[in-house]
């Protein structure tokens, strides 16, 4: 039999209830791990990541081969319409990282899933951190992400240290948006771009495997793409230097509340399907066309 989404012949199960083909060719692709992530970094291979909130977009964004998968506390705007993603709790980030991950399952799927961390969560002690951590991990999180240098990296330590791997987030931080004066680019200046530099170096060192660098210039952070050859960095606002690009999947889809941001492209608006959005954001990312520096970055 020929599955009609790969045009690849599928295996044949017998079961009490007749013969039937799997629904998903998952089970031929090998699960994302953090070795086969850093060997995808090493050979200069795209990683590609975007944010899911549920069951369904999760399973649909493995089968367009999207290799992470970001339960992003950005589900405070998108999903909660909220004005930030302070509002959002640790609770409800447990609740989606279960039905991501829950969707992830019965589709066979092979996504690494990270799962964000919220306001909150992890600054008051490293005790916090790893109690918070520990929530979202066995809601099914293969890795945590938490915003922040500096003081984050002892926090980033102790959890590594406790098996948790971290991905690490600079530049523009959402959880902080009141202290920075808003939605602005970081890094601009000769002082915080060594600034940037300095925590990028520390949080690597600590033990952290990605970092998220978000609308900061898109020089300083191909500059560290090369320096971090132990971290993976993953760009949004911040050029096609990095080793890999995310996207909050509403933005991508063309659906936003608000202003659209400069570094989104609508990947849906000429694809004809969700799963076609994806794949043709998965192709991009892959072959180098997006970002476009002239376009979506600083």
């Amino acid at each position: 039999m020929t599955d009609a989404t790969t045009g690849t012949a599928a295996a044949l199960h017998a079961t009490p209830y007749g013969t039937f083909a799997p629904a998903s060719p998952m089970p031929s692709r090998k699960p994302m791990s953090l070795p086969r992530l850093q060997e995808m970094r090493t050979r200069g291979e795209k990683i590609t990541m975007l944010t899911a909130y549920d069951a369904t977009f999760a399973a649909v964004a493995d089968a367009a081969g999207v290799e992470t998968i970001l339960v992003g506390d950005s589900l405070g705007m998108v999903c909660q319409g909220l004005a930030s993603t302070v509002g959002v709790s640790l609770e409800h980030m447990r609740y989606h990282t279960e039905s991501v991950t829950r969707g992830l399952y019965r589709a066979q799927a092979t996504a690494w899933v990270i799962g964000d961390l919220p306001y909150g969560s992890y600054h008051e002690s490293k005790e916090q951190a790893i109690r918070s951590a520990s929530v979202l991990m066995q809601a099914g999180a293969h890795m945590v992400k938490l915003e922040g240098g500096g003081w984050t990296t002892e926090t980033v330590r102790f959890l590594v240290e406790r098996g948790i791997p971290v991905c690490a987030h600079l530049g523009l931080t959402p959880q902080t948006v009141h202290a920075l004066g808003g939605y602005r680019v970081q890094g601009k200046t000769q002082a915080s771009a060594e600034l940037l530099r300095i925590q990028s170096h520390e949080l690597q060192d600590a033990g952290a495997t990605m970092l998220v660098l978000e609308m900061v210039p898109h020089q300083i952070a191909a500059e560290l793409t090369t320096e971090l050859t132990q971290c993976a960095t993953i760009g949004i606002g911040a050029g096609n230097g990095t080793a890999g690009q995310v996207l909050v999947l509403h933005d991508m889809l063309g659906m936003n509340l608000g202003k659209m941001p400069k570094f989104v492209r609508n990947f849906m608006q000429d694809a004809g399907s969700v799963r076609g959005a994806m794949e043709a954001y998965v192709a991009a990312v892959k072959n180098g066309s997006f970002p476009d520096n002239a376009v979506h970055a600083w």
